[in-house]
């Protein structure tokens, strides 16, 4: 996969067509060139699963996923799995500013009788989530990844989970990754009907009382613009995501 590398703009391109990053790349600089060069694909490709790596990866403003590869598209041994990580910048990236969070009538009522409980469950809420959608991007070794992330306190990011409760029960949850004052979401689910919807309200609620600049909500939906959210342009999002990344500076 990497032995035709080829160079454009400070950037390496496989044969693919992607681009490739490594631990060694300046990652806003790559992302400044993602950007000015219009890059075409959502996803880059990456190698290395070391949690710092892929921490500097989230702190860039990458949504960063994985997929398995089989041993015929690896040098691994036959039997033995490879995993491939997939940064991805979104080409339209899905945004809720929280003045303009729009609660359904129908939802209004369905609020107080929820509890949202913060990062009090991740390990739990994550497993919930690859269980309900499957591990096709969310791989074992990147969970264990996101796990460990968790531990190191000199990060500029922090896996979190956000989970609301009905009658001491967890009824739907998502976790994510916070940056500076950006929560990205990264997977939720939900084991009844609407507190899905109570547990994103409530969610973007809190984060406004926190002081956080938006919710960043990944890939455009449809329900998520039902919420208010607006859709950005990669240049507009990463000017946003780094002054909210880095307040003060």
């Amino acid at each position: 996969m990497l032995d035709s590398l080829t160079m454009d703009f400070g950037l390496r391109y496989t044969a693919s067509g992607h681009v490739f990053i490594s631990p060694e790349d300046d990652l806003d600089a790559l992302v400044d060139a993602l950007v000015e060069t219009d890059y075409a694909q959502e996803f880059c490709l990456a190698l290395d699963f070391d949690p710092r790596f892929i921490a500097a990866l989230m702190a860039a403003g990458f949504l960063v996923m994985s997929t398995e590869l089989s041993a015929d598209a690896s040098s691994h041994p036959v039997g033995e799995p490879s995993f491939l990580l997939l940064p991805k910048l979104h080409l339209i990236r899905s945004v809720l500013f929280f003045s303009d969070l729009h609660i359904k009538k129908s939802v209004k009522p369905l609020l107080p009788r929820y509890e949202l409980r913060v990062d009090t469950d991740f390990q739990g809420i994550m497993e919930r989530c690859v269980h309900i959608h499957g591990d096709a991007w969310l791989t074992p070794p990147l969970r264990e990844s996101l796990t460990r992330i968790r531990t190191c306190q000199d990060l500029q990011v922090r896996p979190i989970s956000f989970g609301v409760y009905r009658n001491g029960e967890l009824k739907a949850g998502e976790f994510g990754v916070l940056a500076g004052r950006v929560y990205t979401s990264y997977s939720g689910y939900y084991d009844e009907n609407s507190a899905g919807t109570v547990q994103m309200v409530l969610t973007a609620q809190y984060l406004k009382e926190q002081g956080f600049a938006f919710f960043d909500l990944g890939m455009p939906l449809d329900y998520k613009d039902t919420l208010g959210a607006c859709n950005l342009e990669p240049q507009r999002f990463v000017a946003l995501f780094r002054a909210a990344r880095d307040p003060g500076i």
